[in-house]
């Protein structure tokens, strides 16, 4: 009984350690994206720092639309269609950069993206 417990224990252990091993070579689905929650007419958090390949969430928890959009000046990296109440929007973030963006409905609200190693 010993025996097949420990035989068991060890096969466990060397696929915990395998995985490791093998890391994120293996092509497992990246981490959970980040969300900035859109409330009370605001983002938050209003400045973010995520990692490059990393996409960000914004969910819209106000009664009222709202959008994203790249700040005036900037490449065009996002652009969401008007977000009702509990309508997501994602953004993956290929490249190092500050990302600045505002609502188009509400203009003084406005964030930040920071993406950096």
């Amino acid at each position: 009984m010993f025996r097949s417990f420990l035989a068991n224990h060890r096969s466990a252990l060397f696929a915990l350690a395998t995985c490791v091993a093998l890391g994120p070579s293996v092509g497992f689905a990246a981490g959970a994206p980040t969300t900035v929650d859109v409330s009370r007419f605001t983002f938050g958090p209003k400045e973010i720092t995520v990692a490059p390949g990393s996409t960000v969430r914004w969910i819209n928890h106000d009664e009222v639309p709202h959008t994203v959009a790249s700040a005036q000046g900037q490449e065009k990296v996002m652009g969401s269609k008007a977000m009702d109440t509990d309508d997501r929007y994602d953004v993956t973030f290929s490249k190092e950069g500050d990302y600045a963006y505002y609502c188009t409905v509400h203009p003084f609200m406005t964030g930040v993206v920071h993406v950096h190693k």
